[in-house]
């Protein structure tokens, strides 16, 4: 059965050695690219591919996940699986969790690519088995879990960003970045801005 594919990524050298990996197989026919998260979702609704190849930062305000999410809301949704060089623990829940049926990293062998495109166009759940012992680690081991917005204030905050900085940056009020900090705090079981990117850190939230 010929497997359709839809190449998701901002880097245009990545798709073309992705393209030139993938025409090496008969049964896999590289359908169309796309640069970024919007053009990933316009394509996938257009061309009905059964399998999006999809990377998860595409210097954007939109990321993999969310174009993901868009994707498996479709009518005719094709498996998304993720083929990024991010691993912390917080991009894999929150690319599972958007609907993404695998996850690897870019440098996985080719014939655990093709068997992962395989696996996740007949439906099958296709993870790297480092990821696949780092999730159920995690969900033995439950950790505390930061929103999308808290986690991009404690982004910013990591960047040395001051309160009025991400404030700006996020379009909030400078009370709104406090009580997200607030948040952030109690759930990491700490008192300073310092504490809490390094705990976010130690346990896999921020890369």
């Amino acid at each position: 059965m010929m497997i359709r594919i839809l190449l998701a990524d901002d880097h245009p050298v990545v798709r073309t050695g992705l393209r030139a990996m993938l025409s090496d197989d008969p049964d896999l026919d590289v359908i169309g690219e796309a640069a970024t998260p919007d053009e990933a979702v316009a394509l996938a609704t257009d061309l009905i591919p059964d399998v999006v190849l999809m990377d998860l930062q595409f210097g954007t305000d939109q990321t993999g996940a969310d174009a993901t999410r868009r994707i498996r809301a479709l009518d005719r949704p094709p498996a998304v699986l993720v083929l990024t060089n991010y691993d912390t623990d917080s991009d894999i829940l929150g690319a599972v969790e958007a609907g993404a049926s695998g996850y690897l990293l870019k440098d996985a062998p080719p014939e655990e690519l093709i068997a992962a495109i395989r696996a996740a166009a007949a439906g099958e759940t296709a993870l790297a088995p480092a990821i696949a012992g780092r999730l159920l680690a995690r969900m033995r081991s439950p950790q505390p879990r930061l929103s999308a917005r808290e986690t991009e204030v404690l982004r910013l905050v990591a960047d040395g960003a001051t309160n009025n900085d991400i404030a700006a940056r996020l379009h909030i009020s400078d009370p709104t970045v406090k009580s997200h900090l607030v948040h952030i705090y109690t759930k990491l079981g700490v008192s300073s801005r310092t504490a809490a990117v390094a705990s976010a850190r130690d346990s896999g939230l921020l890369r």
